[in-house]
């Protein structure tokens, strides 16, 4: 018994959230339920989000997420992208997404009809370098 629960614990999917500077600035996650994307390119001075479900987003006139913990707030858009089961928002400012990741523990990203609930725990080192990333000179 005793060699069997560390075996179940590596073999348990890591939801951790993960910074990479390199090629650009990026932040992901990864669940059951989706897997989310940030990232920042220096070249166009664009943010990202990628939201991607295992069923496709449908057609939406609008794109929100939530945040739900000690900083809650809501976020919306009518600039989002569908392709099948990713859904894209590129602006030129993400501050609200950045603290929401940040300073919440969890983060529901919906549309009138479609909904997907992940967890922000672990997220606040990641989204701390990424932000330092993002302001960062580039050579």
């Amino acid at each position: 018994m005793r060699h069997l629960i560390p075996l179940l614990l590596l073999t348990t999917p890591a939801h951790a959230w993960e910074f990479t500077p390199t090629p650009i600035c990026t932040l992901t996650h990864t669940e059951a339920r989706a897997d989310v994307e940030l990232t920042y390119d220096h070249t166009t001075r664009l943010y990202a989000i990628k939201v991607t479900t295992p069923q496709a987003w449908p057609a939406a006139p609008a794109f929100s997420i939530r945040f739900d913990g000690a900083a809650p707030n809501t976020i919306s858009t009518q600039r989002h992208q569908t392709d099948g089961a990713t859904l894209t928002v590129t602006d030129s400012g993400f501050g609200n997404v950045l603290d929401g990741l940040e300073f919440n523990t969890t983060a529901t990203a919906f549309t009138q009809t479609a909904a997907v609930t992940v967890s922000l725990e672990g997220a606040a080192e990641p989204v701390q370098k990424f932000r330092a990333c993002t302001t960062a000179p580039v050579a």
